[in-house]
């Protein structure tokens, strides 16, 4: 039966339908429900609020969008819990679900979670040949079964289409497969062509508008039924921080792309002008460049540009500087304060110190309104993380102005909200996160007693009893950082203490603390994977009435502790020996094994910093200030992308400073030996007399996997013994942290926290640096078993280079105890002075530390959960009781 016109339509629903025809004017889809977009929408999906969570979703609905963009990408969170919960109370709100819904997610698992449960017609955002043929069909006939729509992104097995060609053969080929084989109907299939910056000033780019614009049009032309959507605001990025020439080229993209047949997508309203509105200068410019018509139309627009942030921009700012200044003094406070700015706080605070009767009452009153206004903000998702710190500087400063006028009366000392202990539990030295969430609680009022690093539970204990304490918080970063927070949750319980313990760290998780930490303790454990939920967590546990949250806190944690354990049991392992006939098998009849240009062990005594910068990975830098995204994308990013703009120019004056000053040192020591496996699991170390000098201990998976998949080791990637071929391995350090702990004490001596933070934060970067520089400098030259190689800094970060280079306490080597067996091959301490704590951690804390290996075939992996027959037998080969070998192993353990 042929199938009528009407049928032919992009028909969604909620409790209305949605019907796309082609009288139909652009679709707008709402995104601020989507934890990558919307700081503010993460932090109330991971604080459980969802009743403000459905106040987003409910905005939008209300500001005119007629498809709700849901997505819980995030890595703290468990998605397909959120999005099963978020979906299904949407489904109990007319107002709100009476819109289509579309699902969005990387992660199939919680794409087909949300089809599980939404009510009406939805969309799926997205899938794509990203993964091959075999993926796609599967999870395309999936969509179909559920009966949504689905987005289909224009990727393939060779990666993004970037040129109109691309676009073209990637859509073709996808609509092709879906409708001749999927039997997908093709009015449900909506096509994104990718939508790029554009004015980016490099060749390559210079068609990325007009390419979108011919590629949607000919999808519409070729491609029967099928839809267009993308998401706008990437097209102006280059543009970031000039609205009038960003909101210029949205608006004419968007009108030309909905011309070429575009009739969906993502569009921020406030960051559009009225076509007809753009001034015909402005505009002449700007489609010079989306369509291409000169050769010169990047460098014309980016000249106009300037002209009209000179004349649109800086001179209103200019004036605003002076404005400011004359308003009330409250105001220029709170403005300070906000905006991080220290020039004129001292002058502000004598005049409220002169206008009040007490100079306490300049803290509690004209400081704490300003930190409030900054609390707010932060809290609502318009500040970051880095502004914050700024606006604690500014705050202390005022405060030490303040404290000789406050001594002087001895009129008593300023009301705090509460009052919390920190510490960076023992054996362990890392304290940036621990120092920004003490940051952020004083911006909220919380005093604060932090006792540093390495801190023994006798003193944590002692100190928060002597001192009164309301909230003890623990933070660690390394493995055995774990135990010792439990070893801590113990001793408060048999000390009858009732104090809410906060657990925070890298390695830290609601995993851990639900599990692990929980149990041992009868008052309230929470953790907190963030500074901004630090203030939500805090200022919930010293409510007068914080029975109810507690009470909902331990049962969240009694529930997950279940779920928890379930999973892990319902998972199959096998027993070591088994593991071991399953290991992974390099033919080495065949594998090539490069004999080391130099056979022994090598220091470099000072390292020329400056050498590392193009060898940084930046996004791990923003990550610690809770900036999220990848660089260079992040500084161009519609959310956080202005604030990572300013912090990175922050970041890259004090490099300058450290560069130019040598104010920190780098030193390094590398060894290169032959190596052969033995026992299947273990790796002996020789001189080149054939003696064994040391021998590496590795862990093996246990998961029990599908026939053919290996249960991987690190001894797999060196030849056994028994076969008479000599192989190679080698280990390492690297540390450019020799001077960071006193130039952090000097900013923090200057009421400094921000560039504290980011001193030890530009070391960590540096130190990693350092490992990646040496790391290829031992493969082209050292090792020489690569010396062909000419990887850009981003295939560096990739890690497309041969060989690899694990560290113990890292997924493929989790034990912490390695660590000593190097120290011990290499004399890392005798050679150059970097230390390793009780509980391994490495000092200075920039430190990286790690093992070489070269095989081709050698990649990277995750141990895994391992059962009691391998702890037991790794025991018995480190000559360790079972009990010393779970203390370092306990989060690898399997619950079965």
């Amino acid at each position: 039966m042929k199938m009528s016109k009407k049928h032919k339509y992009l028909t969604l629903s909620g409790l209305e339908p949605l019907v796309v025809t082609p009288e139909s004017n652009f679709i707008n889809v709402g995104e601020r429900t989507n934890v990558t977009g919307s700081r503010k929408f993460l932090r109330l999906i991971k604080d459980e609020n969802y009743s403000e969570a459905l106040d987003v979703a409910r905005d939008q609905v209300e500001g005119g969008a007629q498809i709700i963009d849901v997505n819980m990408d995030e890595g703290m969170l468990d998605g397909v819990y959120a999005m099963t919960k978020f979906l299904n109370l949407i489904a109990s709100e007319p107002d709100i679900s009476r819109l289509p819904i579309m699902i969005d997610s990387s992660k199939w698992e919680i794409i087909e979670a949300g089809l599980k449960v939404v009510q009406g017609k939805s969309v799926v955002n997205s899938i794509s040949l990203k993964e091959g043929e075999e993926t796609f069909i599967y999870q395309a006939k999936l969509v179909k079964r559920y009966g949504a729509a689905v987005i289909v992104m224009a990727f393939d097995e060779d990666g993004q289409a970037d040129t109109l060609e691309r676009r073209i053969e990637i859509c073709k080929r996808s609509y092709d497969i879906l409708v001749n084989k999927v039997k997908f109907p093709p009015q449900d299939i909506i096509f994104d062509p990718n939508i790029f910056p554009v004015a980016t000033g490099m060749e390559e780019h210079r068609l990325n508008a007009l390419d979108f614009f011919k590629a949607t049009q000919w999808i519409r032309e070729n491609l029967p039924y099928a839809n267009v959507s993308g998401g706008v605001s990437n097209v102006s990025f280059s543009f970031r921080g000039n609205t009038v020439v960003r909101e210029a080229i949205n608006s004419a993209f968007l009108y030309h792309a909905i011309q070429h047949g575009m009739n969906m997508g993502i569009v921020n309203p406030t960051m559009l002008e009225i076509y007809d509105e753009i001034p015909k200068d402005l505009l002449e410019h700007v489609e010079d460049v989306l369509f291409d018509r000169r050769d010169d139309a990047t460098e014309r627009l980016l000249d106009f540009a300037e002209s009209v942030r000179t004349s649109r921009v800086r001179t209103s700012r200019d004036l605003s500087i002076h404005e400011w200044r004359n308003d009330p003094l409250q105001e220029r406070i709170t403005h300070s304060l906000v905006k991080g700015i220290e020039t004129f706080i001292i002058e502000d605070v004598e005049q409220a110190r002169q206008e009040t009767s007490k100079p306490i009452e300049v803290i509690e009153g004209h400081l704490m309104i300003g930190m409030g206004v900054v609390g707010d903000l932060f809290g609502s998702g318009k500040m970051f993380l880095p502004q914050v710190v700024k606006s604690a500087r500014v705050m202390k400063k005022a405060v030490a102005y303040l404290q000789p006028f406050i001594e002087a009366e001895k009129d008593g000392k300023q009301e705090f909200a509460g009052r919390v202990l920190m510490a960076t539990v023992k054996g362990d030295v890392h304290d940036i996160g621990k120092n920004i969430v003490s940051v952020v609680l004083g911006c909220n009022n919380y005093e604060i007693i932090d006792l540093g690093v390495m801190v023994p539970p006798e003193k944590i204990i002692e100190t928060a009893i002597r001192e009164n304490v309301d909230i003890i918080g623990l933070s660690g970063l390394i493995t055995p950082s774990l135990d010792e927070m439990v070893y801590v949750s113990k001793e408060m319980e048999k000390k009858n203490i009732s104090i809410p313990l906060l657990i925070g760290g890298a390695t830290t998780s609601r995993a851990h603390a639900a599990v692990k930490i929980a149990p041992n303790y009868g008052h309230t454990t929470v953790h907190v994977n963030d500074a901004s939920r630090a203030v939500t967590v805090v200022g919930s546990l010293l409510q007068k009435d914080n029975r109810v949250y507690k009470e909902q806190i331990r049962e969240e944690y009694e529930k997950f502790r279940e779920q928890f354990l379930k999973r892990g049991k319902q998972k199959n392992y096998i027993t070591i020996e088994e593991a071991r006939n399953r290991k992974y098998k390099v033919d080495w009849n065949k594998a090539e094994i490069i004999k080391p240009n130099q056979l022994r062990v090598q220091i470099i005594d000072d390292f020329e910093l400056t050498k590392l910068e193009d060898f940084i990975d930046w996004s791990p830098f923003f990550r610690s200030w809770d900036l999220h995204g990848k660089y260079p994308d992040i500084l161009t990013d519609e959310v956080v992308g202005e604030q990572a703009t300013e912090l990175f120019k922050d970041a890259k004056e004090l490099l300058k400073k450290v560069f130019d000053g040598k104010l920190l040192k780098a030193k390094a020591i590398f060894g290169l030996f032959p190596a052969n496996t033995i026992n299947d699991d273990d790796i002996e170390i020789y001189d080149e007399a054939g003696k064994t000098k040391v021998t590496f201990l590795t862990l093996r998976q246990q998961l029990d996997k599908r026939e053919g998949v290996p249960n991987i080791a690190l001894a797999d990637f060196i030849a056994p013994k028994d076969l008479g071929k000599k192989d190679y391995m080698g280990c390492f350090c690297v540390t450019t942290g020799f001077g960071t702990a006193e130039l952090a004490k000097k900013f923090e001596e200057d009421l400094d926290d921000y560039n504290a933070i980011m001193i030890k934060a530009l070391a960590d970067r540096l130190a990693e640096a350092f490992a990646e520089y040496l790391h290829k400098e031992v493969r082209i030259n050292h090792w020489g078993y690569d010396t062909d190689e000419n990887l850009s800094n981003e295939e560096l970060i990739k890690e497309s280079y041969k060989g690899i280079r694990p560290a113990p306490g890292y997924p493929a080597c989790p034990d912490h105890l390695e660590k000593k067996t190097i120290w011990k091959l290499l004399q890392v301490k005798e050679n150059i002075g970097v230390e390793i704590t009780d509980s391994l951690a490495m000092w200075p804390a920039a430190s990286v530390s790690g093992y070489y290996f070269a095989n081709k075939e050698a990649k990277y992996f995750g141990l895994g959960k391992i059962t009691d027959d391998q702890l037991k037998d790794y025991a018995k080969r480190r000559g360790v009781s079972n009990e010393e070998a779970e203390k370092w192993l306990s989060p690898n353990l399997s619950p079965s």
